[in-house]
């Protein structure tokens, strides 16, 4: 019995893995018509979990999104995105660093790993979704180019209640599509990137337009949209 359980254990290992592989491979190509979030966050609405629950989404490809938008989200979330390889160690040092000092463990998430978690898998802290985080990031940076793992994220990344990617986060707050927007509405959108229910692009608190003006700072100390040549 345990050698046939741990056969099929290992069939379904197999299985997953391979389908992960082939699923993520695609994606490479074929653009995700929704993420797991939304459809997570839809399905809570049909349930009544969260009331007034919709999805807000449009598809807005690479070509189409301006530099700023991307820059903004770098500046603001990952700045080593170009060079790290999905985990950026000088973050997670500096996070146990502080944890070891008394402070609060403060995520030290890559854009690569937010993009996994939101397009495979759920909110949380378990060591399950964790450790699925660490594999479909790895497969996506693996292969996925960098510019496609931005480009996924920027078109799946929640940006307010019911909002999300920056094609439908732009006609929401802005009423332009994404490339009308400049430097000091892609700040406002990547401000509000830690938690976009509480923090509102539409009602920006004193904090939303600080970090937006912080990101704007950021954005010219990485030297303006040359930065994402990198990429």
């Amino acid at each position: 019995m345990l050698r046939k359980l741990l056969r099929w254990t290992g069939w379904l290992v197999g299985l997953f893995l391979a389908l992960s592989v082939v699923s993520v491979g695609t994606l490479r190509w074929l653009d995700p018509p929704t993420s797991s979030f939304m459809l997570q966050h839809w399905l809570a609405g049909r349930l009544g979990m969260i009331e007034g629950a919709q999805v807000h989404h449009e598809w807005v490809d690479w070509s189409s999104i301006p530099s700023e938008m991307a820059l903004a989200v770098i500046a603001a979330e990952d700045q080593r995105f170009p060079r790290h390889h999905g985990f950026d160690l000088v973050e997670i040092r500096r996070a146990l660093a502080r944890f070891e000092s008394g402070g609060k463990l403060r995520g030290a998430s890559t854009i690569s790993q937010q993009t996994a978690k939101n397009l495979f898998l759920w909110s949380g802290r378990d060591y399950v979704r964790k450790g699925l985080e660490a594999w479909f990031t790895f497969l996506i940076e693996t292969l996925w180019s960098k510019q496609r793992i931005l480009e996924v994220y920027l078109n799946i990344a929640q940006f307010g209640p019911n909002t999300f990617g920056v094609g439908a986060a732009s006609w929401q707050y802005f009423d332009r599509p994404v490339q009308a927007i400049g430097a000091q509405q892609a700040s406002l959108l990547a401000a509000v990137l830690p938690n976009p229910v509480r923090y509102r692009v539409d009602r920006p608190s004193a904090w939303v337009e600080r970090r937006a003006g912080w990101i704007r700072r950021q954005m010219n100390n990485l030297g303006g949209t040359s930065y994402l040549s990198k990429l």
